[in-house]
């Protein structure tokens, strides 16, 4: 459970989520992330929650939590606040970046700006599976950096201002910031029939012969075979996006039950027991992927360096629990509602497309349970 000092930032959360929820079903229509969510983002200061803990920032289980608020009110929007929130608070919790670089990005956050990490590919697909990226920096004779290459499913799209690319610079899988407005960045708009997420500008990243300076190195390998450090907050917080759009599915479904009243019945169908069969598989479903999530993130924010070290195979658990429980929920919940989920009428057709990408974000499902599987065996060896 949260402390009580955080009741006010779930509150926050929660009047940001029901202004998303309004401007939700329109995004999705027209494929666009509205400037309107990115302002009541900034002016609430939840962007700023993945910050050091000395400026504002909180730790994990807090920001899962806020997350899982504002997907209740849109998924696609939730989803672009928890791509920055995860790119800060990696970065903070595991010293991932340089320090200057660091101190660069946390002032950039402070002023406003939106970031995510740019790293699918059309040929690699997520580099969570290894290989090098295609997208290449070439070291000039002064010592710049050229950018060439192209990035897909990069949530915010024109909307970021920060972009941190996964790319290959001389053999090694480094990390460097390019601000969105620089010569030869450029968007494609490949989104607008996405089966999900229509509302989050996912576009494709092109860079066409940008140039950085040495200092854009945002982190780099020592040597070509040395792992990168493990990222929980991003399986974490995409767990907690789908989690909450599911919980907003239960939550519109309830509703539904208790206005609709079939005039063969007289009575709302909230009153009949297979509708409460479904309703209760969906709650059950939900609240144990959340009760996995909350432990492992408070796991992971009281842990020490070396506890957090055997974390990531209940990470792993965590996150395909949520999209699995997400998944099918939205599904019941389609069910239950019959032919009127169908219509735009109800959210339920919207967050059933929308939590069907966390399938798709890694770790996936198969490689998760691949990790869990892999550390019972080795823990009975």
């Amino acid at each position: 459970m949260l402390h009580s000092d955080s009741d006010a930032l779930l509150e926050a959360a929660r009047a940001v989520a029901g202004r998303f929820a309004a401007r939700a079903q329109s995004a999705d229509s027209e494929a666009r992330l509205p400037p309107e969510d990115l302002a009541d983002l900034r002016n609430s200061g939840l962007l700023r929650l993945a910050l050091p803990e000395e400026q504002g920032g909180r730790s994990l289980s807090v920001v899962l939590e806020v997350v899982t608020e504002l997907a209740r009110g849109s998924t696609s929007s939730a989803l672009v606040a928890a791509m920055h929130l995860q790119t800060l608070g990696h970065a903070r919790d595991t010293g991932a970046w340089n320090a200057a670089a660091y101190a660069q990005l946390v002032g950039q956050a402070q002023a406003g700006a939106l970031m995510n990490v740019c790293a699918s590919e059309p040929e690699l697909g997520s580099p969570s599976r290894g290989g090098l990226p295609r997208t290449r920096a070439v070291r000039l004779p002064d010592g710049r950096l050229r950018l060439e290459g192209r990035k897909t499913w990069t949530s915010g799209g024109p909307h970021l201002t920060q972009l941190l690319v996964n790319l290959d610079l001389e053999g090694r899988a480094a990390l460097v910031r390019v601000e969105s407005g620089r010569t030869g960045v450029r968007w494609e708009n490949t989104w607008q029939h996405a089966l999900g997420l229509r509302g989050s500008q996912s576009w494709d990243l092109i860079l066409e012969g940008v140039e950085v300076g040495s200092d854009a190195v945002v982190s780099l390998p020592a040597d070509a075979g040395q792992p990168a450090a493990r990222n929980v907050w991003f399986p974490l917080l995409m767990g907690a996006v789908y989690l909450g759009a599911a919980l907003g599915a239960r939550d519109d479904l309830a509703v539904y039950a208790r206005q609709r009243i079939p005039t063969a019945l007289g009575a709302p169908i909230a009153t009949l027991p297979k509708i409460r069969r479904w309703v209760g598989e969906i709650e059950v479903e939900l609240l144990s992927a959340r009760a996995l999530l909350r432990e492992v993130a408070a796991a992971w924010s009281a842990g020490s360096a070396e506890t957090r070290e055997g974390l990531y195979p209940a990470v792993a658990a965590a996150k395909y629990r949520a999209t699995e429980a997400a998944v099918r929920a939205t599904d019941l919940a389609l069910r239950a509602a019959g032919g009127a989920a169908f219509s735009g009428s109800l959210t339920l057709e919207r967050r059933f497309r929308d939590v069907r990408a966390g399938l798709a974000q890694p770790p996936a499902d198969d490689t998760a349970l691949e990790i869990v599987g892999r550390a019972v065996l080795d823990a009975s060896g």
